[in-house]
């Protein structure tokens, strides 16, 4: 019975030990990433944001929100609701930093230090991938941006320049600025939101009322670009309308890709279904949802 009773000790000891060890391993997961990266000697910032399904799953999309002029990661999540999407939806979101006292996007013509200086956010975006891609259980052909105003801007110079790296671009209240022709290696789907009462970044073109003070193609000749460049044999068309908002398409493009056109009726140069706030922010159109056009859209899509 005393080796009995033993044996019985020893095992209990035993298992204590096992779950002790089990415990002490059990390092609790980490769903938020606030992280840097030298880019031609600054130093980059920017906050990843993985869903609750991470560590159970694999081969998640990318999807990288550039905020607006003025803003910053921060802010644009805050305001822009992407990260809920994201969680729901299951993909991952990176919020980038631009540069500057105030934080602004080099896309061409616009905007501000980043510009002025010459920095090379392509190349952050670019350095930025390979660093995500190499941490964290991203597909590199599921890799997508989206943007607000200058951010947006930036998105049509990623879709110029970054080809072989985004798979398609959702910018909104914005336009394309870039300052050589573009020259895309592949075509590019692309989902653009903008707001009729957008009077930072006129659809119309022009000088908006924003700090920026340069004078915007109109959006036309933009789609023009890109409906040549993604070689769309059939016209742009009107799919639906209604009192909120427009939606034209462009399709029968290259590759499969198409061309997607939100004009709202309602809002201004705001996140569509998001919150007020941000730099030269208005009131958001509650016409459409941002985040649940973009998600369907990029969805769609991916690199060769």
């Amino acid at each position: 019975m005393k080796s009995l009773s033993k044996t019985v000790l020893s095992a209990t000891v035993l298992l204590l030990l096992i779950l002790s060890s089990c415990k002490t391993n059990n390092t609790p997961k980490q769903y938020r990433f606030n992280s840097t990266i030298q880019v031609d000697g600054l130093t980059r910032t920017y906050t990843v944001n993985l869903p609750p399904n991470y560590y159970e799953s694999s081969g998640f999309s990318l999807v990288i929100a550039l905020h607006g002029g003025g803003g910053s990661g921060a802010q644009f999540e805050s305001t822009n609701k992407l990260t809920d999407k994201a969680n729901s939806a299951g993909f991952i979101v990176v919020y980038p930093d631009g540069t500057g006292v105030i934080n602004t996007w080099n896309a061409g013509r616009c905007c501000g230090s980043a510009m002025n200086n010459n920095v090379d956010d392509v190349k952050f975006i670019s350095n930025l991938i390979d660093k995500l891609v190499s941490e964290f259980k991203i597909n590199p052909k599921k890799v997508y941006a989206t943007g607000h105003s200058n951010g947006g801007m930036l998105c049509y110079r990623l879709a110029c320049e970054l080809s072989n790296k985004i798979a398609a671009i959702a910018p909104n209240a914005s336009t394309m600025v870039v300052s050589t022709p573009c020259n895309a290696a592949r075509p590019v789907p692309i989902l653009h939101m903008h707001s009729k009462l957008d009077e930072h970044v006129p659809y119309l073109g022009g000088v908006g009322n924003g700090v920026t003070g340069i004078s915007v193609p109109p959006l036309d000749s933009v789609f023009t670009v890109w409906s040549t460049r993604n070689n769309c044999l059939n016209p742009k068309q009107v799919i639906f309308t209604n009192t909120g908002y427009t939606f034209t398409k462009w399709y029968t493009c290259s590759n499969n890709v198409s061309i997607h056109f939100y004009l709202t009726n309602d809002g201004g140069h705001g996140w569509p279904g998001g919150l007020p706030g941000g730099p030269n922010s208005d009131t958001p159109s509650t016409a459409i949802n941002a985040n649940d056009l973009l998600w369907d859209f990029f969805q769609q899509f991916q690199l060769p």
